[in-house]
């Protein structure tokens, strides 16, 4: 079994893994880089040559992994693309609303080569995606004429408990099993219910690492983290200032409305609107309407009902008032410029009546990680196009993560028990503090941090 990481960088990127097993190459997953502009954004599909791909599985519609899956499929054009049922309601709205970022970004910031494709390519390429079930095992090589003799190795989706549709992906040969997690959750969330991966049983493992790098202190547990969110509101309305939570369209928007909804019902928060943007309303009515078929808490608890939602216009984020205690659930986590999570959060870091609570990840170069870094009082650059701005707002950070903690990850290598393990999205801390918990439990297991581009014999 050989293995090629294909994201441009070793951290959390353009995650792309080729897996060549008995005759036969599938790409699992095909994201963009978040910090990369253009071309260099891209996973490095050309380091593949000009070798057929038989299929393509995603694990789960966060632009990190699936952003550049119609490039993928220009590149591998004979690839079938496999996805779980919820994924596959979701990632064309993903892809469409990719390009529209793009021709956004190819305005604004004179980016010639945006957009990398168009909402016709995708129109295209949808014909040929397929979403499955969990737990079903899937054929996925066998289509190729050429190798009709070689038995196909087979595909099954997990439930990984990170957003809606996410999974894990298991794959089986004649005599080898790898397993690559995605993006995996060990705990519930509001909403969705902790990954299934209790049978999981692989000689090769393909592992994430992104909170690698973040023990859970003593004492801390996601209640603590919620009465914590709940004072820290509270407060925020006594002083009539706004709250903006930023946070990605799909998951982590619609946990925190349902999160929101519930203290709204219990009487710990008083009932009022929410602010969201027009993306996130679009997931947060996917939620509602899959949750039949999702294996969540609160199955009744629709969203759209228990809350009232406003979607911000375009330019409300620069000329509303801000004040009375509003709202904000607001695309993007990471406040890119350009969008209404960056325009408040200017306006509001010098006005110390405003709050803004971080629920996840925030790149350290991102405009949200330069706020989360920057010291009470102190003056520092938020981004090129709001220049310089000096933090005197309310910021904190709230431990409500989307993805496993170290330590249930840890747990997870022991249970799988595979022979080899590759490390992937995480920064170099994260890994490393992986490789050498594996090392000293288990001193027999091969572990590998591998380079782009360069393939790992499993």
């Amino acid at each position: 079994m050989n293995i090629t990481n294909l994201n441009p960088d070793t951290d959390i990127g353009a995650s792309a893994w080729l897996v060549e097993i008995d005759d036969h190459r599938i790409l699992l997953d095909a994201g963009m880089h978040p910090k990369r502009e253009g071309r260099e954004a891209m996973p490095r599909f050309g380091k593949l040559g000009h070798a057929d791909v038989d299929a393509i599985a995603i694990s789960h519609c966060h632009h990190d992994h699936v952003g550049a899956l119609p490039l993928a499929c220009r590149q591998f054009p004979k690839a079938h693309v496999l996805m779980t049922e919820l994924s596959y309601l979701i990632v064309e709205r993903v892809l469409h609303n990719s390009v529209n970022v793009m021709t956004r970004q190819r305005d604004e910031l004179g980016i010639r080569e945006y957009p990398l494709y168009t909402h016709d390519e995708v129109d295209d390429i949808a014909a040929f995606f397929q979403g499955f079930k969990y737990h079903r095992e899937i054929e996925w090589g066998a289509f190729n004429k050429l190798r009709a003799g070689v038995p196909s190795p087979t595909l099954e989706f997990f439930d990984a408990g990170h957003t809606l549709g996410s999974s894990g992906i298991l794959i089986r040969g004649k005599k080898e099993t790898l397993f690559y997690t995605g993006d995996v959750c060990f705990h519930d969330q509001t909403i969705l219910k902790s990954a299934r991966f209790e049978d999981v049983k692989a000689d090769v493992l393909i592992m994430e690492t992104t909170r690698g790098n973040r023990a859970v202190p003593p004492g801390r547990t996601r209640e603590t983290e919620i009465d914590r969110l709940v004072a820290a509101i509270q407060d925020a309305t006594k002083k009539k200032g706004c709250v903006m939570i930023p946070s990605f369209a799909l998951g982590r928007t619609q946990e925190i409305l349902a999160l929101l909804a519930l203290l709204m019902r219990e009487g710990k928060l008083k009932k009022q609107p929410i602010y969201i943007g027009g993306l996130g309303r679009v997931f947060t009515e996917l939620y509602d309407i899959e949750a039949h078929r999702t294996h969540r808490s609160h199955t009744n608890l629709q969203l759209n009902e228990a809350l009232q939602l406003i979607v911000l216009e375009k330019g409300q984020s620069e000329s509303m008032k801000l004040s009375g205690g509003k709202i904000f659930v607001i695309t993007a986590g990471m406040m890119s410029e350009n969008t209404a999570a960056h325009t408040l959060a200017a306006r509001m870091a010098g006005d110390e009546r405003q709050s803004i609570f971080f629920v996840g990840y925030a790149d350290p170069d991102s405009p949200a990680g330069r706020l989360k870094a920057a010291k009470q009082g102190e003056t520092f650059v938020f981004s090129p196009s709001a220049g310089r701005v000096t933090k005197t707002c309310d910021v904190q950070d709230f431990d409500l993560t989307a993805h496993a903690n170290r330590e249930d990850l840890l747990e997870f290598v022991g249970r799988v028990s595979p022979r080899t393990i590759l490390l992937g999205h995480g920064d170099e801390t994260a890994r490393a503090w992986f490789e050498a918990q594996i090392h000293l439990r288990w001193p027999k297991i091969k572990v590998f941090q591998p380079q782009p581009g360069k393939p790992v014999e499993a």
